[in-house]
């Protein structure tokens, strides 16, 4: 089982690999891989919420 830090970490690094992906769909006009990309942030967003929620219930 993953840590709060842990959760943090991956959650903002997928949020950074959705925000390339978007932007690579935009430049290339693939609407398929910009919304794989709004999809992934989204995931990131969340996991990083898990991380936030993790470390306050530790406290």
């Amino acid at each position: 089982m993953e840590n709060g830090k842990e959760d943090k970490m991956k959650g903002s690094a997928n949020k950074a690999a959705g925000n390339v992906k978007e932007a690579v769909g935009k430049a290339t006009g693939s609407e398929k891989t910009e919304a794989k990309g709004k999809v992934q942030q989204a995931e990131g967003e969340l996991q990083k919420g898990k991380g936030d929620a993790k470390e306050k219930a530790k406290k």
